[in-house]
């Protein structure tokens, strides 16, 4: 594990120290110069090569157990498990994908919601807003690039739709984390395979199918397994087929 001979981490202006050790830690594993089944050195080693507290290891290290990407084992010590595709790092900062995964966390739970919500109370002028956002992002996945305007779109109409103004504007609180965790999703999905980018395109259809039925408790699961789907893409490379 790099770190060794005096790479102490340094506080930025927009990453706390623990996601620039995720980071680094994500970056290894990304590279395969951590693999699959290795262990990583102690808490305190990764302290010394870092030069970083112990609190700031293990948020770090909780961070990466909550995403998947490393295990503790009791007794025995932390193990990674999955690695994402290598080309994640051409297109982000390692130490953004911390943030861009707790906001997903936020995500989950108030889109199913606002998702629910909408096939419940959308109203037919708001059904035709979440369906021009679904063709109109189709069209864009078709014709490529992907901007993640379009993708935004589709999920504000829905967070519109559900009679509670405040799934709105919590998503406009989170805009900046969402813009950025969708444009590494979609330029993942451009450089990745077709299978990909039709499994996205599917998820959003599911989603719009429950609405357009009615079907609260379809529309909340489509929502939440979409999102899901989207960190899994982003944290295993065995989904980028």
């Amino acid at each position: 594990m790099e770190g060794e001979g005096g790479s102490p981490l340094v506080l930025g202006r927009r990453q706390r120290l623990g996601d620039q050790l995720y980071g680094q830690i994500f970056e290894q594993i990304v590279s395969g110069r951590l693999r699959e089944g290795v262990r990583l050195p102690p808490e305190k080693e990764i302290c010394r090569m870092f030069g970083v507290s112990r609190p700031v290891v293990r948020e770090a290290l909780q961070r990466l157990g909550a995403d998947g990407l490393v295990r503790a084992r009791q007794g025995s010590g932390t193990y990674v498990m999955a690695r994402p595709v290598a080309r994640v790092a051409d297109f982000v900062d390692p130490g953004e994908i911390a943030g861009y995964l707790r906001c997903l966390e936020v995500r989950i739970g108030l889109e199913a919601a606002a998702a629910r919500y909408a096939a419940e109370r959308r109203s037919g002028a708001e059904l035709e807003r979440i369906v021009a956002a679904h063709r109109a992002f189709a069209a864009e996945a078709a014709a490529g690039p992907i901007s993640p305007a379009k993708d935004l779109a589709f999920h504000h109409h829905i967070a519109g739709a559900s009679g509670n103004e405040f799934f709105a504007a919590t998503l406009a609180v989170l805009e900046d984390k969402l813009i950025g965790f969708m444009s590494l999703g979609l330029r993942l999905t451009e450089t990745g395979s077709k299978s990909r980018a039709k499994r996205a395109l599917d998820e959003h259809a599911v989603i719009l199918e429950a609405i357009a039925a009615q079907d609260a408790d379809a529309a909340e699961t489509a929502m939440r397994f979409h999102l899901g789907q989207s960190r899994r893409r982003l944290i295993d490379r065995n989904r980028d087929r």
